[in-house]
């Protein structure tokens, strides 16, 4: 594998478990579960990091992108649900009700789709920077001890002039300069 596709998989896998941690993080705040720690919060990151890693050798579609958001955002309330102290000493959460849920499989799907669309961006750059235009292609082999042909004098039109038609509302300010003393 070549080091420009490890910087590619790596760069998308830190996108996608960014994107992922920060929405865990903030909904399990949000929920009433306490901010998690930057130690918990990193080691779940690291995790989706490392198996977005493993999955991401090629362009992924809206389904893949779907049930891998899904599967980080499960994994992530798992580890921030046993992990991360909950607010005023109350007892964990448990398993999730059925509102709960909703709210993850909403924000998982909001998530993966704005995933996909960056994603579906990034390959169409990839493609088309792979791709030189036709116009690129016949520049670049046109030899470079081209003569250029010989140019003639411009000539500059004669302007029409509207003598004695002032704009209104048209400020004026043609001469030199005023005193100011």
């Amino acid at each position: 594998m070549s080091s420009a596709s490890s910087a590619l998989r790596l760069s998308r896998a830190v996108v996608f478990a960014t994107v992922c941690g920060a929405v865990s993080a903030g909904g399990h705040a949000l929920a009433g579960g306490g901010l998690v720690p930057f130690e918990v919060y990193l080691a779940g990151v690291l995790a989706v990091l490392a198996s977005a890693y493993l999955i991401n050798g090629h362009e992924r579609g809206p389904a893949a992108v779907l049930a891998a958001t899904v599967g980080a955002q499960t994994v992530l309330h798992q580890l921030f649900e046993r992990l991360a102290p909950v607010a005023g000493g109350e007892a964990p959460h448990g398993h999730p009700a059925p509102g709960m849920t909703l709210v993850h499989l909403t924000v998982a799907a909001l998530t993966a789709w704005w995933l996909h669309r960056g994603e579906r961006a990034l390959w169409l750059m990839i493609r088309l920077y792979g791709t030189p235009l036709p116009l690129i292609r016949l520049l670049v082999t046109v030899p470079a001890a081209c003569p250029m042909p010989a140019g003639r004098p411009v000539s500059t039109p004669e302007i029409p002039t509207c003598a004695g038609r002032t704009v209104s509302r048209a400020v004026s300010r043609r001469g030199p300069p005023g005193r100011f003393s």
